[in-house]
């Protein structure tokens, strides 16, 4: 069986705890995909200089690398086990591609991997291997960086998720508005949606210049990059379709799209 590759907002940490028509989409994604080798998460909330990819067979720590929430969500705990094996896999991948990448035996799974895990794999019984996000690098780097391996989703039977957020810019968000789209954010999504699904590489590397909002929605640049990352990892088909689009707070966008 073929692997798999997605972006998917990871939103809120609160998305841990709630139970939503996001959160349930989330949980219906796992339960279509299946029992898979292993979960690799490029995640917005590791960011490094250099490609970096955990390397452990052990339990994973889960961070809890955010404040002012509630006490609830400090205690959630996700003890998934990584994967040396296919951690070694991903490293000759990237070797094969001349990208240096090194392999970090000491970092657990931030919340950029465990909210999203823990709605589509809760028994945290899968292997996970969690890889960085370089923010200095354009988005024509970032895809090569996810397209090194599109091989592996040929061979195995991998889910590869880039974890971020499309449109996430704090200044910008109304609490006001639990679960409304502003009309902006939802513009720029479109754009992106439409240029995806079109696999128009050209105009999506040019972002900044090409789609409407787009320094707004993206002041955060390191969670944007998994768009690309997952992308490039589901270049074999050149395919992608959107599974689901809504937002919190007018534009904290969670959006799930399948290459």
């Amino acid at each position: 069986m073929m692997g798999t590759s997605l972006f998917i907002g990871h939103g809120s940490p609160m998305l841990a705890l709630q139970d939503l028509p996001y959160t349930r989409e989330l949980r219906s994604l796992g339960e279509r995909l299946g029992k898979p080798e292993a979960v690799i998460v490029f995640s917005a909330h590791w960011v490094s200089r250099g490609q970096a990819v955990t390397y452990t067979d052990g339990v994973y720590e889960t961070i809890h690398d955010f404040g002012g929430f509630p006490d609830e969500l400090f205690q959630v705990q996700y003890p998934a086990r990584g994967s040396r094996e296919i951690a070694d896999d991903i490293h000759s991948l990237f070797a094969a591609s001349g990208i240096a990448a090194e392999r970090n035996a000491s970092r657990g799974l931030d919340h950029g991997v465990w909210v999203l895990l823990r709605h589509m794999y809760p028994e945290a019984d899968i292997p996970v291997i969690a890889l960085s996000v370089n923010p200095l690098l354009p988005p024509d780097q970032q895809y090569r960086i996810g397209e090194a391996l599109a091989e592996l989703c040929e061979r195995r039977n991998v889910v590869i998720i880039g974890s971020g957020a499309t449109v996430h810019n704090f200044r910008a968000m109304d609490f006001g508005k639990p679960d409304q789209a502003d009309a902006w954010a939802k513009e720029f999504d479109d754009w992106l949606i439409r240029h995806i699904e079109a696999w128009d590489t050209e105009a999506l590397f040019d972002f900044l210049k090409q789609a409407p909002h787009a320094r707004t929605a993206t002041p955060d640049y390191e969670h944007f990059l998994p768009v690309f990352l997952a992308m490039g990892a589901g270049a074999s088909n050149k395919k992608a379709k959107l599974l689901h689009q809504s937002y919190q707070y007018g534009s904290l966008s969670h959006l799930i799209i399948e290459y």
